[in-house]
């Protein structure tokens, strides 16, 4: 293995590595915050309308999404299939260019 994908994985675990750590820090202040909400909104109305589960849901949506991309699940491309798709994609144009 070259120098050149020893770099390239290595800035990629990086890049990861960040995504994962900003989803956990949105994760504490979805709990923080929406805790706080629902304290607010019990001691206004005392439950009588739970409006503090619109933004729990709403919030919650993109924190799921988040963590989608952070820990790169994806039941529909499958696994890995990004960097299958980037290796076919450079083998083509490899191809291409022995042809020239």
């Amino acid at each position: 293995m070259n120098n050149r994908d020893q770099e390239s994985k290595y800035f990629r675990a990086k890049e990861r590595v960040e995504n994962i750590k900003k989803f956990y820090t949105s994760a504490l202040s979805y709990v923080i915050f929406i805790g706080f909400l629902a304290g607010l909104n019990y001691w206004i109305d005392e439950w009588e309308y739970p409006w503090f589960l619109w933004a729990a849901f709403g919030w919650g949506i993109g924190l799921v999404f988040q963590g989608v991309k952070a820990f790169g699940f994806n039941p529909i491309l499958g696994k890995n299939w990004e960097e299958r798709k980037i290796n076919e994609l450079m083998r083509e144009e490899e191809e291409q260019t022995k042809w020239k």
